[in-house]
């Protein structure tokens, strides 16, 4: 397996402890700006994902993935790696991992991923990916596309990358559309609220969504954990919230930040993801029917 060079050269070079990191051009097109500094920050706050934490999310986010996709042969590319907690459970599984962000996690994904050899951390956006087109064995973009402006052109950007054959894994959040009005509901006051808190001075922000961890999200989860211990578990997966029951209130707290504290989300049906797919060039599509909603993979077709 050969590492590429990039196909350009950087704008600015970081020199770190453990490794250099290079900084690439980021065009305005597709990107909002407030946004990435905000999730920037929202990881430097939340980064010290214990092992266990990150081989739960793992299992829960890679179900769909085999050793034919990723293996030692395989050359990757995470796109939006946040604080590269994917691509650290990833590392003992794959050849080489390309790690790319726009923001200011990149840093915070170079101590997390200071013990793995195989990575190569790169600070660039969906624009402007610094490979050649079909490079990559396997690429994969978790929880970020859907807070790029136009969604679909980031996810073909991104599989322009792939080699044909090749597989792209994504994760969007969902548009509830397997839910009932209740649901519906909810999702619409949870919109207002961030609208209001994702606007809010960084400290406050935090804060607040800190607050809203402890008073909208643990009650559920807990409520959900004792059905479960009094046998009444799948009544327990039908509340709100309910695939939190199994995480840690650290991503709890992670998560709710996540949800409130950006202002740009998009949500995307089943469909929806499946037609942006085979628009970006995908087929042999997978969606899983498990937590968390929706993520899927497809192969590079010709």
């Amino acid at each position: 397996m050969k590492v590429s060079d990039y196909n350009q050269s950087p704008k600015e070079t970081y020199d770190t402890p453990t490794r250099k990191i290079a900084s690439f051009e980021k065009p305005a097109e597709n990107i909002d700006f407030s946004v990435v500094n905000s999730f920037g920050e929202e990881w430097k706050k939340f980064h010290q994902f214990s092992d266990s934490e990150i081989n739960k999310l793992g299992s829960e986010y890679f179900d769909i993935i085999d050793d034919k996709i990723i293996n030692k042969n395989t050359y990757g590319i995470d796109i939006g790696c946040g604080t590269g907690r994917f691509t650290k459970y990833l590392a003992d599984k794959i050849g080489f991992m390309e790690v790319v962000d726009p923001s200011e996690a990149l840093f915070t994904a170079n101590q997390l991923l200071s013990d793995v050899d195989n990575v190569r951390l790169s600070m660039a956006s969906t624009d402007n990916i610094p490979f050649n087109d079909e490079t990559f064995d396997f690429g994969m973009s978790i929880g970020v596309l859907h807070h790029i402006p136009n969604t679909g052109k980031a996810l073909a950007d991104c599989v322009k990358k792939i080699k044909i054959g090749g597989y792209f894994y994504i994760y969007l959040y969902y548009s509830l559309e397997n839910r009932g009005m209740l649901f519906k509901a909810l999702l619409s006051i949870v919109t207002m609220i961030r609208y209001v808190v994702s606007r809010l001075p960084m400290r406050l922000k935090k804060f607040v969504c800190d607050l809203i961890a402890i008073v909208l999200y643990m009650p559920m989860v807990l409520l959900g954990r004792f059905m479960k211990k009094i046998g009444l578990t799948k009544l327990a997966e039908k509340l709100p919230l309910s695939g939190y029951q199994n995480y840690t209130f650290f991503i709890i707290r992670n998560d709710a930040l996540d949800r409130f504290g950006t202002t740009l989300e998009q949500r995307f049906s089943r469909a929806e993801i499946t037609d942006m797919m085979v628009n970006a060039g995908l087929e042999d599509i997978r969606i899983s029917n498990g937590i968390p909603y929706w993520h899927a993979i497809g192969r590079r077709r010709v």
